[in-house]
């Protein structure tokens, strides 16, 4: 076996499948593109669906590449266990729909034996099959060589996730020797394949070679494909020969640079180790995370994001780093990786500068944290209870990033207990919440054989035409081939040259129909792009059939297409404001362009202000304003990246892109339509800015005749509101507002000026209504129409006058009801608090609520229950004392 360093079995890998003609593809983002079952890319596969699946036919069918992945599904056994991580390379090859099993089994066995790749020794590496895949157990023993006794069959070797393509896998377990045995030979897992540690997988080939279907049968696939994956953190953890895959220079380096910021040693003890590991890995996730665009928040991936970021720093309080620490440690990582993945070097500053913030803010949080942790035991010592609650402690973690270890820790420093069970199942239930929010994970298409068939010479005429005379190539119906699309029906129908966008790049797909002459034979419902990049163009005919062989005329709707011109074309604009105005972090993150509105999606922290609005508009505005011709270009990439052109989140570019430089303000790489002078789009107009998730924000816009329509909208809202005020002139109408706003306060201070009046008043009449239930007195008393606060300025007057030992008020508006609770010192201190009473009160008028042991506080929605309740009142006083 060679002696490797991490980035060199990566290479290797690449090359060795360069040398097997395979395309080798650079890592897809971490965030993915157009798939909402997945939170972050976690596999190799993850980022290759649509050729998984045949909806995209690559131009080079056998594929490899390195894939950064994420997993956070089981966060809490990273740092414990030897290989659990969240972030880590998935080195893998594919083949769709071109080599299978007979070939890539010797290669896999190539790569991993031969002296001039990795040369493992051949006896110490096994492997396993699926029992009725037996193609494959021969292919190991009679082309590569292995002993019967090293080929295992293994019921669990089927890979199937749902839906779509699925097969027989084979995993590759490499004997790490008697040194890493950690079971009897007796014991049942002490084999290749079993949970134990001296046999390892290094390398599983998956056989694509079934669609499981809706119905959950099993047919063959029209392609069948290879899928495979190898974990490069574990390979060096093999190579290097070390105890776990910390150990290796994936992770030392950044292990080092930590201790220099601790008087603690890696190696010291196991809890120590857990610390270091856990920074170094959640550091490495965070890296690459932020510099592809994750930012962190309090949902989805930016929740996930933030969480790992509060567990490191955690995990760094408890090496003795009580300052911000994680920013510093990112140089290593991109020395050690940004050779390979760029991202992390163009990005190190914005990366450390997110990371700072968010140390920054952690640290206040976790202040915070303390303080509420402290009370909740104060409270809890009040109460004579010694046991923090598994919800308490959850939410602790939840909101402040406590982990249950420091809140056991300060718990056992009171004396008290934390409720461990409970907290687990309140991270099961969140974990739950989290797998519900989104589709199963790994799902896909179902292959079709009927589209995957269909691949012949297309030719879209639409950038400089929008009506052509086309020839129906074929005709898709149910997914079955025919002659003849039938009189008043639907079906997909290929042409050989078509005028119609199909729907891509954010930009929707034109409308139009199909002609004879002057007479419109169909409509187009719909075009997308077919597995071999064909249109396939959604029809609804009218009387008339239409037929396989004939020519008819396609015709885009202009007004339409201009419209999604206009839109198109502002877009880009848009997105050259907002870089300038937020900053270059401000990259697009989805778009919709339709003949409509505009949408547009991209990163950003938080919600622009009105001033940055204002800007973006302004400067979206002037570009239109100095009538920029609209230049397109095709060229070579490297000819566009060298003019600065910028390429769109989540497209696929060849060697020659298409580039729309707009007066050598925005230069962008798109396959969209545009007008050819910005003077076209006319106005600019934003409707909204939001938030759709982590680190994500919205903008809505018009253009044209769209925003025209809108500002006439707006001044007949204007005109009606100057009516209503009788306002003259519209320059008087803040005036107006503010006049109104202020008679409005001095009515309010009026109204609560009398409410005091009319409480003081009757709180003499309330307090004189004092009854006693044993050695105790009490007031149970209603009053109408008012709110809590009147409630606690009642209470209030009744602590100063120590009217009773126990008060018990509640007032009823409409179909609400409000209660409220209050007890005396000496009567908690002989067990009656007022969490406790309000407990039964509060469900007579169909509510809830809690508090203190001296105040407490509920609502409800029967206010008709008030008398009863407060007739109840000393009864539920006697249950408790």
């Amino acid at each position: 076996m060679q002696a490797l360093t991490g980035n060199e079995i990566r290479q290797k890998f690449i090359d060795f499948w360069a040398e097997k003609n395979h395309e080798i593809i650079p890592s897809a983002s971490l965030i993915p593109v157009n798939d909402p079952t997945l939170l972050w890319i976690n596999s190799g596969v993850a980022a290759l669906k649509a050729y998984m699946d045949g909806s995209e036919v690559p131009e080079n069918p056998k594929i490899a590449n390195a894939q950064k992945c994420i997993r956070t599904n089981d966060i809490e056994n990273v740092g414990v266990t030897a290989r659990h991580h969240t972030l880590f390379e998935m080195l893998g090859n594919w083949s769709i729909g071109d080599y299978f099993k007979e070939e890539v089994i010797p290669w896999a066995w190539e790569f991993l034996t031969s002296k001039e790749w990795l040369g493992f020794d051949k006896e110490r590496l096994y492997v396993t099959y699926h029992p009725e895949d037996l193609e494959t157990k021969q292919i190991w023993m009679e082309k590569c060589g292995l002993a019967e006794d090293h080929v295992i069959a293994e019921e669990g070797n089927f890979w199937d996730i749902g839906a779509g393509p699925c097969g027989p896998d084979t995993e590759i377990f490499y004997d790490r020797g008697e040194s890493y045995q950690n079971l009897d030979d007796s014991d049942p897992e002490m084999y290749p394949g079993g949970e134990n540690e001296r046999y390892l997988e290094i390398w599983n080939l998956v056989f694509s070679q079934y669609n499981h279907m809706p119905d959950g049968s099993y047919q063959p696939l029209p392609n069948k494909n290879v899928d495979t994956g190898m974990g490069l953190e574990r390979m060096a953890s093999v190579i290097q020969d070390t105890p776990t895959n910390f150990e290796t220079d994936l992770f030392m380096p950044i292990i080092e640079q930590i201790e220099t910021l601790t008087d603690k040693k890696y190696g010291q003890d196991q809890k120590i180790n857990t610390s270091f590991k856990v920074i170094a890995d959640h550091i490495r996730a965070v890296s690459f995370a932020i510099s592809d665009g994750a930012l962190p928040s309090n949902e989805g991936r930016g929740y996930i994001l933030r969480r790992l970021i509060r567990r490191a720093l955690m995990h760094g309080r408890k090496l003795g780093i009580h300052r911000t620490f994680l920013s510093e440690l990112v140089p290593v990582i991109v020395e050690m990786m940004g050779e390979f993945y760029p991202e992390l070097k163009e990005n190190v500053q914005f990366v450390q500068d997110i990371l700072l913030k968010e140390e920054e803010r952690f640290h206040e949080t976790i202040e915070g944290g303390e303080m509420q942790l402290n009370q909740l035991m104060a409270d809890l010592k009040a109460e004579e209870k010694s046991e923090i609650s598994g919800h308490a402690a959850f939410q602790l973690y939840d909101t402040f990033g406590f982990p249950l270890e420091l809140t056991q820790e300060m718990a056992e420093e009171e004396g008290m207990l934390v409720d461990v069970a409970g907290f687990e199942q309140a991270m099961e239930e969140q974990r739950e919440r989290a797998r519900s929010a989104r589709s199963d994970e790994g799902s896909m298409s179902v292959q079709s054989a009927t589209l995957q068939s269909i691949d012949y010479q297309f030719d879209f005429v639409g950038y400089d035409q929008l009506s052509t005379n086309a020839t129906i190539k074929h005709i898709v119906v149910e997914d079955e081939l025919t002659s003849q699309l039938k009189a008043n029906s639907e079906g997909y129908i290929f042409f050989n040259r078509s005028p119609f966008y199909a729907e891509m790049g954010g930009q929707v797909a034109d409308e139009g129909g199909i002609f004879d002459g002057d007479q419109m034979l169909a409509e187009i419902l719909d075009v997308k792009k077919g597995p071999h990049g064909q249109f396939m163009h959604k029809v609804r005919t009218f009387e008339m059939p239409l037929n396989e062989g004939q020519s008819y005329t396609l015709t885009v709707d202009r007004n339409s297409r201009m419209k999604t011109n206009q839109n198109h074309t502002a877009t880009h604009l848009l997105h050259k404001a907002l870089k300038d105005v937020l900053g270059d972090h401000a990259n697009q993150a989805g778009s919709y362009v339709g003949p409509d509105r505009l949408r547009f999606d991209f990163s950003h922290f938080g919600k622009m202000g009105h001033e940055e609005l204002k800007q973006v508009e302004t400067y979206v505005n002037y570009m239109i304003e100095n009538t920029l011709d609209v230049e397109i270009q095709e060229m070579p990439i490297d000819q566009a990246k060298a003019m600065g052109a910028m390429a769109l989140f989540g497209e696929k570019y060849g060697d020659v892109v298409r580039v729309v430089n707009i007066g050598n303000e925005s230069i962008e790489l798109c396959g969209g339509t545009h007008v050819t002078n910005t003077n076209e789009i006319a106005t600019f107009k934003l409707i909204s800015e939001t938030g759709i998730g982590a680190g994500i924000r919205r903008i809505e816009a018009l253009t044209g005749q769209a925003a025209i329509a809108d500002y006439q909208e707006n001044e007949s809202i204007l005109h009606t509101i100057q009516q209503q005020l009788k306002v003259a002139q519209k320059d008087q109408l803040l005036h107006k507002i503010e006049q109104l706003q202020a008679e409005l306060k001095e009515s309010h201070s009026e109204i609560d000026s009398l409410t005091a009046k009319i409480m003081q008043n009757a709180s003499g009449e309330i307090f004189e209504q004092v009854q006693e239930v044993g050695d105790l007195t009490y007031i149970a008393a209603s009053v109408e129409n008012q709110n809590m606060d009147s409630l606690r300025s009642l209470g209030d007057t009744w602590q100063e006058k120590a009217a009773s030992n126990i008060l018990v008020i509640a007032t009823g508006q409409e179909d609400k009801a409000n209660l409220l609770v209050l007890v005396d010192d000496a009567t908690v201190a002989k067990g009656i608090k007022a969490g406790d009473l309000i407990k039964s009160l509060a469900a007579m008028i169909g509510g809830g609520g809690g508090g203190r042991p001296q105040m407490a506080q509920a609502g409800g929605k029967n206010p008709a229950g008030i008398p009863q309740m407060l007739a109840a009142v000393a009864e539920e006083i006697e249950k408790l004392a």
